[in-house]
């Protein structure tokens, strides 16, 4: 039996598990790769360490300097742990309108987390691309304040990469080789493209979708009529994400606030999958691909992290 060193060597190797209980009635299959098995509870893990590994290897991290992130808490808490690790120093930058378990699972890993208000008249949580703006500034505030890297999970190679090297390589092996079709909620964007781009290579016709929520279907074309939506981690309305490829977009699907709690809180009930609100999108959107062939998505984190918010309020 191989013995890790340390947390950081289990992340990723998650499972890839068949929803035979939510599906059932409907033609085809669901296969969905639990990455809330990571151990910090989200695939942001696996962004986390490739960022900082790729920068130990190009010398842009150097020993000791302290790292900065802005999170919806997710790479944030993937970062704590590679950078306790590691020893670095980590400052997590977060909107107030994030639910407050994340905050508390960085603190509890040594990191510093910095709270940034919300712009006036956004509800929390429902946090809105300008939302994020605000926590950008903040966020590249304090790296030229501390001297610190950025881990720039909107812009950085190794969050493309994260997926591209494995994600999308262990779905690949899990299932054989035999999937017809591919979902994920948009946020940063690296999970879609890194697995899109190497299902591409793996077989052409397999076919990419993005998943945006209802009324901040940007990337799809449409108008901004509901920027503060419910689904955390993604959906900022951003019509510029640098690491998908947009000729790897086979389709959009928009799924509402409403759609996303429900198939979360039925993934709970029927299949034992305790996940957050962009898993109950993937989920959502996934059973409308479903035509007879093989559907994958992402349970991308767990519903831990959401206690105290109306998704199990």
């Amino acid at each position: 039996m191989h013995l890790s060193v340390s947390a950081v060597e289990t992340i990723g190797n998650t499972p890839l598990v068949e929803l035979s209980r939510l599906t059932r009635g409907v033609s085809g299959r669901l296969l969905v790769k639990l990455e809330y098995l990571n151990p910090g509870g989200s695939k942001k893990d696996r962004v986390a360490r490739q960022i900082i590994e790729d920068a130990e290897a190009d010398g842009s991290l150097q020993p000791g300097q302290p790292v900065v992130e802005l999170t919806s808490g997710n790479t944030g808490t993937g970062l704590a742990i590679v950078c306790a690790v590691k020893g670095y120093p980590f400052i997590a930058v977060m909107s107030k309108g994030n639910s407050p378990e994340r905050m508390k699972m960085m603190l509890a890993m040594g990191a510093e987390v910095a709270l940034v208000d919300q712009m006036p008249g956004s509800t929390h949580g429902q946090v809105s691309g300008a939302d994020l703006e605000l926590v950008n500034v903040e966020a590249s505030r304090i790296v030229k304040e501390r001297g610190a890297f950025r881990a720039d999970q909107f812009n950085h190679r190794g969050n493309f990469r994260a997926h591209y090297l494995h994600t999308a390589r262990e779905i690949l092996a899990q299932a054989d080789g035999k999937i017809d079709a591919f979902c994920d909620f948009v946020g940063s964007g690296g999970t879609f493209a890194g697995c899109a781009a190497a299902f591409k290579e793996h077989d052409p016709r397999i076919q990419c979708y993005v998943v945006e929520p209802v009324g901040s279907a940007v990337l799809a074309g449409n108008a901004v009529s509901q920027p503060s939506h419910r689904i955390q981690g993604g959906g900022y309305s951003m019509p510029d994400l640098p690491l998908i490829n947009m000729k790897q977009i086979d389709g959009y699907l928009s799924v509402s606030d409403e759609q996303a709690i429900d198939t979360a809180r039925s993934l709970a009930k029927l299949e034992g999958i305790f996940a957050g609100f962009s898993s109950g999108a993937n989920v959502a959107a996934a059973r409308e691909l479903l035509d007879g062939g093989t559907v994958v998505t992402i349970i991308n984190d767990s519903g831990m992290k959401y206690l105290s918010t109306e998704l199990w309020g």
